[in-house]
């Protein structure tokens, strides 16, 4: 649990009182699809694992019957897929969690879920790096075909003049 807890860029701790096997099988199921991992724990064992790791910020929510999901590459996944499923099945009530080290209230864990995907944020960030390349790249093109036009017509002229 504590290597889990230190792996971890996100963490979402819900309270799943009310959900029956088989809702929290496709609560699983549907975490499962995207690489992510939601278990339900000991409130003693998770207080004890997260000690010493980001996650020891959460040890005040380990109250009551508290589940916990996983998400070890993409922290906005994690969320969205956590709160679309609470909002699926009411009995699923979201806590609190951990984005990147940083705790989040269920506000925050809302925000966090409207953000694009870290693949989307990347390529925005390669487009706007790359779109001043770009842009050099055809001004210089255009000065180029400028200065072959000039050449050209001055050739054309010289010819015409002889």
């Amino acid at each position: 649990m504590k290597e889990k807890f230190q792996k971890a860029k996100g963490i979402v701790l819900t309270h799943y009182k009310g959900l029956n096997v088989e809702e929290i099988s496709a609560l699983r199921r549907s975490l499962k699809e995207a690489n992510l991992e939601y278990r339900v724990v000991k409130n003693t064992l998770a207080r004890i694992a997260s000690k010493e790791t980001p996650a020891e910020v959460l040890q005040e929510h380990f109250v009551g019957p508290v589940a916990v999901a996983f998400g070890y590459e993409d922290p906005v996944i994690l969320a969205k897929k956590v709160l679309e499923f609470s909002k699926e099945n009411e009995k699923l009530a979201v806590k609190c969690g951990l984005v990147e080290g940083r705790f989040v209230d269920l506000e925050g864990l809302k925000n966090v879920s409207k953000l694009p995907s870290r693949e989307v944020q990347l390529a925005m960030l390669a487009g706007a790096f790359s779109a001043p390349l770009t842009k050099m790249a055809s001004l210089l093109h255009a000065t180029i075909n400028r200065l072959g036009y000039a050449l050209y017509a001055l050739k054309e002229k010289k010819a015409t003049e002889q």
